[in-house]
């Protein structure tokens, strides 16, 4: 377009705008959160405890002390679920996040199995981040101080050649990592990504490998992925104590009544239970048990999945064809397409993704904030915007991105003519 011409799109736009802006809407997109129509599904979870006898499980009675790294039906139940051994589990509480939390805290405060010392005597820690990656996982070692590193993603996963210079480095200490439909990028890690992960020559003899496999059940579009047991595959090349792998049941049942699971050597789980013991006695058995009556294994938690999709693929399939429509002609702009996860991972034209989320909240809709998918908030392109279609309804949702969409295209052509 010539500047006339812009200028003319510019006020069309502009018009759009300030009539959405009337419509005074309050739409939230601002995370992955289970919809309400997904709740009431599962919300039958709290009618399998009912009678004293409900809560005795291999003879040990799930009200009362004890059973730190969780009931052994518990450990069975994570075990299927993640094809690992039920000696390398951990069970805890509703949040994932709060293990991979106390992980880097012990290693922090005590160091662990294999640390020279703790690390808050190190005198830098440095941390491989993959990106766009998960902002919660960016803010623990954040909270720490960690110099966090981005590493490029690719379609296979994190840059692998440079993850394997940058570990030479002892003060390297670990990367995170989300194998299965990345948040916010949708990839699954490929066989040859998880083999040179797990057979990395680290200079830091207590290099953590963080493996937040948080989607590993969750498709919804087609059929489940199964990939690389990366425990299994550590083992393999000799570094069986370098990964922690984590799961939770947020998005399979109820995320703030859920279960969690941490998985590594039983080297590692017997070293930090001896830590983790001194701060609690044991987490929430009678969740715990709950889950496994409701879940029972990980062919019937499959069939659970396929609900869920019928629930979430829809509004993925939305989001897909409202911008295959509005915005794809434009060309300015470009986007994963997921099968499975909670995130649509976009990237508006560089320098406008900032401006497009202002303006979306100025008409209503709020979204996850610009720069939140690389560390310390700062995206160097300001253009990666992570779409969370999951919580409203699809009538909203269509409103959301009618938001969306006039936004943009507001924030590229002020862009274009700057």
């Amino acid at each position: 377009m010539s500047k006339e011409e812009l200028k003319r799109e510019y006020e069309a736009v502009s018009s759009e705008f300030s009539a959405l802006c009337e419509k005074d809407l309050k739409l939230n997109m601002a995370r992955g959160k289970p919809s309400k129509a997904q709740l009431d599904m599962v919300s039958d979870i709290f009618n399998v405890l009912t009678k004293p006898e409900d809560f005795i499980s291999d003879g040990v009675d799930a009200r009362n002390y004890g059973n730190l790294e969780g009931l052994s039906a518990a450990r069975r139940y994570w075990a299927d679920m993640l094809n690992v051994r039920a000696e390398q589990t951990f069970v805890g509480g509703s949040a994932s996040l709060q293990l991979m939390y106390d992980l880097i805290s012990k290693a922090y405060t005590h160091g662990l199995l294999h640390s020279p010392r703790p690390w808050c005597r190190e005198e830098k820690i440095k941390w491989l981040c993959p990106v766009p990656g998960y902002d919660r996982h960016f803010k623990v070692t954040e909270s720490f101080g960690f110099e966090m590193i981005s590493v490029p993603m690719t379609d296979e996963g994190p840059d692998m050649d440079l993850v394997e210079e940058m570990v030479k480095d002892p003060a390297v200490k670990g990367m995170w990592n989300v194998p299965k439909y990345s948040n916010p990028d949708g990839v699954i890690y490929s066989d040859a990504t998880i083999r040179r992960i797990a057979a990395l020559k680290c200079a830091a003899p207590d290099f953590l490998v963080m493996w937040d496999n948080a989607y590993c059940v969750h498709e919804f579009f087609g059929e489940f992925v199964p990939f690389l047991n990366i425990l299994e595959e550590c083992e393999k090349a000799g570094n069986a104590d370098m990964v922690f792998e984590f799961a939770s049941t947020s998005k399979i049942t109820l995320p703030g009544a859920g279960m969690s699971v941490m998985a590594s050597s039983e080297a590692n789980i017997s070293y930090l239970s001896k830590l983790i013991g001194v701060q609690i006695i044991s987490y929430d058995k009678v969740n715990q048990l709950r889950h496994v009556k409701y879940l029972k294994d990980k062919e019937h938690t499959l069939e659970l999945m396929k609900r869920h999709a019928a629930i979430m693929g829809p509004k993925f399939q939305t989001v897909l064809d409202t911008l295959d429509e509005k915005i794809a002609p434009l060309e300015i702009a470009r986007w994963k397409r997921p099968k499975g996860g909670y995130f649509v991972s976009f990237y508006a034209m560089p320098g406008t993704a900032r401006r497009t989320l202002e303006l979306c909240k100025q008409a209503g809709v709020t979204m996850t904030g610009a720069g939140a998918t690389y560390p310390y908030g700062k995206d160097p392109e300001d253009s990666n915007i992570r779409i969370a279609p999951s919580l409203p309804p699809v009538s909203e949702l269509e409103q959301a991105l009618e938001v969306f969409c006039v936004c943009l295209r507001m924030a590229t052509l002020e862009k274009l003519m700057a």
